[in-house]
């Protein structure tokens, strides 16, 4: 079971997030750094839907602007494994109809299949499900990224449709898988 830890009074229902290998925490400025390190990858930027042409390395300006818009986010956590590895994120949250997206990025390459996204997964599918009381997550990901689809069903996702063709990436259209996950189906 994840240990809880209120730490933001903008939005109080952000928490660390502790799991045996992983912490979720909120980002803070002195972030910046921590994503400069982050060694750029252009099979971590296809990914995400990125095309070799607009791959280039970290700067400071677009690590402030993660940062910033991390810090801004009322859900989104940085995920950490000794330092800084990646962010996860709830978007979308809608309290009303008790549903959201999940989105997660591992940053950095020698973290990749270690099962490091898939503890932050759960971690933040406990705190929707438990916390937040909603009902159902989806997430999008792209038809060619097996690992991160694999991560997402090892978390209980399960295939709901693809959109065909929705992402341009290297001169060619790739379809979007969409998953989702019920709060009975992750209990």
């Amino acid at each position: 079971m994840p240990e809880y830890v209120r730490v933001n009074q903008i939005a109080p229902n952000i928490a660390v997030l502790r799991g045996p290998s992983v912490t979720l925490r909120s980002a803070r400025a002195e972030d910046i750094d921590a994503f400069l390190a982050l060694e750029s990858d252009p099979q971590i930027h296809e990914m995400f839907g990125g095309s070799r042409d607009t791959f280039g390395p970290m700067t400071r300006e677009v690590a402030g602007s993660i940062v910033s818009r991390l810090i801004e986010h009322p859900f989104a956590w940085v995920i950490e494994h000794a330092r800084l590895i990646g962010e996860v994120r709830l978007d979308r949250v809608d309290l009303n109809d008790r549903r959201a997206s999940l989105a997660i990025g591992i940053l950095d390459p020698h973290c990749l299949g270690k099962g490091f996204g898939t503890e932050a997964i759960r971690l933040v599918l406990s705190f929707a499900f438990e916390q937040l009381k909603l009902h159902r997550i989806a997430v999008r990901v792209l038809a060619y990224n097996h690992r991160a689809i694999r991560a997402y069903e090892k978390c209980g996702f399960v295939i709901e449709g693809r959109e065909r063709a929705a992402a341009y990436v290297n001169g060619e259209w790739h379809d979007d898988v969409m998953m989702g996950l019920l709060d009975r189906e992750f209990r």
